[in-house]
């Protein structure tokens, strides 16, 4: 499981490389890139951050995630999780931000 980057959204924002704590991803020609996605944690906090939500997060199907990919709507009081299965349907969880570590 990893993320990855949709270039045809992704306007050059660096926001993404700022947040990145394995300092994974950088801007190449104006577009975001991820420099190995096997090192990814998969901690998604270029997901949460990304405006324009051009970065996801790929669940393999092996790994029962159906190939499913996850992006997120980040604004000042919660995060929007939308799932995408391949089959075009939609789940969407929404998570408070001052509880989302209370867990």
């Amino acid at each position: 499981m990893s993320i990855a980057i949709e270039k045809n959204k992704c306007v050059g924002c660096g926001l993404c490389t700022e947040v990145c704590p394995g300092n994974l991803l950088q801007l190449r020609a104006g577009k975001a890139a991820i420099r190995d996605v096997r090192d990814c944690w998969g901690c998604t906090a270029c997901v949460k951050e990304c405006p324009r939500k051009a970065i996801y997060y790929y669940l393999a199907a092996d790994l029962g995630g159906r190939g499913g990919r996850l992006y997120a709507e980040n604004n000042e009081q919660e995060i929007k999780w939308q799932m995408q299965w391949p089959d075009g349907s939609q789940e969407e969880i929404v998570t408070a931000k001052q509880e989302a570590n209370q867990y």
